[in-house]
């Protein structure tokens, strides 16, 4: 094609999507024909207006081995525009190493952030063939700073060199009493990847002698300096499965759901662990589940303990961040914990089968890496995200080509497209979600050809626990029939009774879900508050930290705010109740059908207001209730909601037709006379949508992977 004509093509694109995915092809030209002219195309293309072009030209020119390149790409780490610097640092991971670059290259490991993950990474990669020169630059860089994050940074950084050669200084650091705690953290974590040396046994045991903090991190890195398990497993057992989400608190009973990043893949993971390991006699079998998520130093001593003397059920192991809890896209920075955390535990467990990784985040980044390293065969569920979200935002002109490298700063939107590509390669499987255009949307939004391999690829829809819904049914229809409520409907009935009198004859329109920008909750508000519905409903929404909330709740409480203000919403009757259990969630939802005696009137709704929406657990649990719904158009909903049936289908991005939408599904809810609807809405999610169903899919899969595991590794010891 040509290189200028190739970077055209990025150009001119009309979707954004689509100069992302022309930006490999850029990049396979410029490997294909380097030379001064490709570079200097691509060199100019760097200070571009267009952001996506100058994303682009960079990880182009990483493709070319040529010291022109070389001296453009490490230019950019010192660049005024965040994001290049970003790109920079990720591109230069494909190049060999300079010692021009180091330095730089430390500098931003310093400064912290994504950039400073995506630096440590490619230091990390040069570690090993300039070992020396790596860690002479990491002390040299300690000697200079003394900000505590910094120097934790560097010293986390310097334990990737895994030659002795930086041994000395993590052993110096690990027992110096006048390091903060935090940066010795850091040290002594790495020593415990340093096996075979008896001087860092003696410093960590003696460390473990003592309380505190840092002590149990000591109790850690010993643990991680064991030898691999000799646990022999009985052949009669079924599988053992692995699954993870490290940006949440995961537990049986779900009890932070609904706060922070605690959302539907929280309700998913929980429940799905319990159904797989359900039935014993089930075939395919499998009888253990590990569950991985966020945890304490202290927590994680006790998972290594219980995950270790486990053989069968649904276990849940912990995995120390050694960071206060952020928010999943700040989250990056922690891939060195989480890796480390996540190996200790699939090492704990004395034998996986399978891992099974679900998104492009920090978590399945570090799982993989972990996974490659044991190896354990990756189930991967591959879906256009961010991809979807991308064309969302380009539609809605809030993601342009003049501001996308400013927002990927914040999203890393080009990084996870490209982790969720590479980790679809290298999965064993991968699983789809149903959508309506599954093949075209998998080929022009991830670029991934379904049809070329169908065997590796299996659709399996996303399912909800019925028990739970059907309880909370009972539940609501009994207290609007007259019987007392339930704790759990008393909890509501607190919340309702601070509306004004003239609004609790009102319906309930409600959202449960995360207060983060992908789920649109400030555009709900919008939709109902700036028209006539809020004059004939109530608006409820389930979720988020109201006490204490993070930098993306935040976000969505102050867009709410400057529409109605804080102390109005009572008066206006908006009612944020913060996050919830899910089971109690199940029984207010269950109330905006039947209505609150007194308090609300019956025939509410459910709203999903998403970006996008993969499937939508929230969204099936509705409809389980009885409920009727407003969804996204695309994506999973638009595979199981029957427009003007069981819900309404919108461009939820828009605020325009998403108040359509709403007013036309309150007034058809009101306008029913009898049950026929609610329990075609049930029906729908019990005949496809169960998590019953589900596990039986996905135990179909794991035991087809397995199959072929044996297999190939009876081919493989057999040919030697």
């Amino acid at each position: 094609m040509g290189i200028q004509t190739s970077l055209d093509a990025v150009l001119q694109a009309d979707r954004l999507v689509d100069s992302m995915r022309l930006a490999d092809e850029l990049a396979f030209e410029a490997s294909r024909d380097g030379g001064p002219r490709t570079v200097r195309v691509l060199t100019s293309a760097l200070n571009s207006e267009d952001q996506v072009a100058a994303i682009a030209a960079t990880h182009a020119l990483a493709q070319i081995f040529d010291e022109q390149a070389d001296i453009a790409l490490s230019r950019l780490l010192s660049s005024s525009r965040g994001f290049m610097r970003e790109h920079a640092a990720w591109a230069l991971s494909l190049r060999l190493p300079r010692f021009d670059t180091v330095g730089r290259l430390i500098g931003l490991v310093s400064q912290g952030g994504f950039g400073g993950m995506l630096a440590q990474r490619t230091l990390e990669q040069w570690g090993s063939p300039v070992a020396e020169h790596v860690a002479i630059g990491l002390e040299s860089a300690l000697l200079g700073i003394d900000e505590p994050g910094a120097r934790y940074r560097l010293v986390e950084t310097l334990g990737l060199v895994r030659k002795s050669v930086a041994t000395p200084a993590l052993l110096r650091i690990a027992t110096d009493i006048l390091e903060e705690e935090t940066v010795r953290v850091a040290a002594v974590s790495a020593l415990g990847q340093r096996r075979g040396d008896r001087e860092i046994v003696a410093v960590l045991d003696n460390l473990a002698r003592s309380e505190g903090y840092l002590a149990d991190v000591a109790r850690l890195s010993l643990v991680d300096l064991e030898p691999e398990s000799t646990r022999v497993r009985d052949s009669s057992h079924g599988l053992t499965i692995a699954q993870l989400f490290l940006h949440a608190d995961l537990d049986a009973g779900l009890t932070l759901a609904g706060s922070g990043d605690n959302g539907g893949i929280a309700t998913l993971l929980v429940r799905l662990g319990d159904a797989l390991v359900a039935g014993e006699n089930a075939s395919p079998r499998v009888d253990r589940v590990i569950t991985l998520s966020r945890g304490s130093v202290a927590d994680a001593l006790q998972s290594v303990v219980d995950i270790g003397a486990g053989e069968w059920g649904h276990d849940y192991g912990r995995v120390p961040l050694l960071s206060e809890p952020v928010q999943s896209a700040s989250a990056w920075p922690l891939r060195v914990a989480a890796r480390r955390g996540i190996r200790r535990m699939l090492r704990a467990a004395g034998g996986v089968d399978l891992l099974h990784l679900r998104m492009a985040d920090v978590g399945s980044l570090a799982a993989a890496d972990v996974a490659r390293e044991l190896d354990i065969p990756v189930v991967f569920t591959v879906a256009p995200d961010p991809h979807a979200v991308i064309h969302s935002l380009d539609l809605s002109g809030r993601l342009t080509r003049q501001n996308f490298g400013e927002i990927d700063e914040v999203e890393h939107f080009w990084f996870r497209t490209h982790l969720v590509q590479q980790l679809a390669a290298n999965a064993a499987h991968t699983v789809l979600f149903p959508r309506p255009s599954l093949e075209r949307d998998m080929r022009e939004l991830v670029g991934i050809d379904i049809t070329a391999h169908p065997e590796r690829h299996s659709t399996v829809p996303e399912g909800i626990d019925l028990e739970v819904v059907d309880r909370a049914v009972i539940e609501g229809a009994n207290h609007a029939a007259g019987q007392p409520a339930t704790p759990a409907l008393e909890e509501l009935r607190d919340l309702l009774v601070k509306l004004p009198e003239h609004r609790r004859t009102l319906p309930l329109l409600v959202s449960v879900g995360r207060f983060h920008r992908v789920k649109g909750m400030a555009t709900i508000v919008d939709a109902w508050a700036n028209g006539s519905l809020a004059d004939r409903a109530n608006l409820l929404l389930i979720g988020g930290n109201l006490v204490d909330p993070s930098a993306d709740e935040r976000e969505q409480l102050e867009l709410m705010d400057a529409i109605i203000s804080p102390e109005s919403r009572f008066e206006a009757g908006l009612v944020l109740s913060g996050h919830r259990r899910n089971d109690t969630v199940a029984r207010w939802v269950a109330a905006a059908r039947f209505g609150v005696p007194g308090l609300a009137a019956p025939r509410g709704i459910y709203v999903c207001g998403s970006l996008k929406e993969e499937f939508g657990i929230a969204l099936l649990e509705a409809m389980g209730s009885g409920l009727l719904v407003v969804a996204p158009d695309g994506g999973g909903p638009a595979t199981y909601v029957e427009e003007g049936v069981t819900g309404f289908l919108a461009p939820t991005w828009d605020v325009v037709p998403l108040r359509c939408a709403m007013t036309e599904a309150l007034g058809a809810s009101l306008a029913e006379d009898t049950a026929d609807r609610a329990a075609a809405s049930r029906a729908t999610v019990e005949v496809s949508y169960t998590i019953q169903a589900m596990a039986r899919a996905l135990s179909n899969v794991y035991q087809g992977v397995q199959d072929e595991e044996s297999e190939s590794r009876g081919w493989s010891f057999a040919a030697l």
